[in-house]
């Protein structure tokens, strides 16, 4: 019985199919691109608030809190809307001095501080929001950056500046490797994003606003068949 189990094992292998070689994947090019566009913001978002100090933290916080409802009318008076503004930060903290007379630190009043974002939608308005607010009692200005409202056109602008440069790219590099291009294989898009950086000047007196421009970039991977 053993022997006739080995003969027909081994009458199977003789006759197993022999299976097709695989051929190696076909050469590829891979190359990103970035597309860059430059557009003039239509928003101006400020991080702006008051500080006060008080003997107790009940009136450093009352004095902050005056002064910022009477920020926040005159914003809604400059035309910002409520949902406009959102409390970015509010701390209270005790003033600790005596730090450099060698002997244990002592608490002299209360610093309380509350911090608002604000979305300025009329442009031109920025720089007398600013004036109005800081006459009215805001005294801490952190940032002014400027953006878009509805970002997503000049993304798309990018995009296609990016798919662009990259077929770009690609051709120059398959001509000096002696190869062809073909098929388009894969699209992967990279990231887009818009700089935020500020560009304005201010003085004392008033607040001159220089919005400027900002660049709109977007990055795409485009992978090609090449061909001898």
């Amino acid at each position: 019985m053993r022997a006739i189990k080995a003969l027909f094992l081994s009458a199977g292998l003789a006759f197993a199919p022999v299976l097709p070689v695989l051929a190696q994947d076909a050469a590829t090019l891979s190359v990103t691109g970035v597309g860059t566009v430059n557009v003039t913001p239509d928003m101006a978002t400020l991080s702006l608030g008051v500080t006060s100090n008080g003997a107790t933290a009940v009136a450093a916080m009352a004095a902050t809190n005056a002064a910022l409802a009477a920020v926040t009318d005159r914003l809604k008076a400059n035309g910002v809307a409520a949902e406009d503004m959102q409390t970015s930060n509010l701390s209270l903290y005790p003033n600790w001095v005596g730090y450099d007379s060698g002997a244990a630190p002592t608490i002299d009043g209360y610093v309380a501080s509350n911090m608002l974002t604000v979305n300025v939608r009329a442009l031109d308005q920025t720089g007398a929001v600013l004036d109005a607010v800081i006459t009215d009692g805001a005294n801490t200005l952190n940032s002014l950056t400027f953006g878009l409202s509805n970002p997503r056109p000049a993304e798309d602008d990018a995009r296609r500046a990016a798919v662009t440069d990259a077929r770009a790219r690609a051709e120059v590099l398959a001509a000096a490797a002696g190869v062809k291009l073909g098929e388009l294989v894969s699209i992967t898009e990279g990231s887009a994003m818009t700089d935020p950086m500020p560009m304005y000047r201010a003085d004392a007196a008033a607040a001159p606003v220089e919005a400027g421009q900002l660049a709109v970039s977007a990055s795409v991977t485009l992978v090609f068949d090449l061909a001898k």
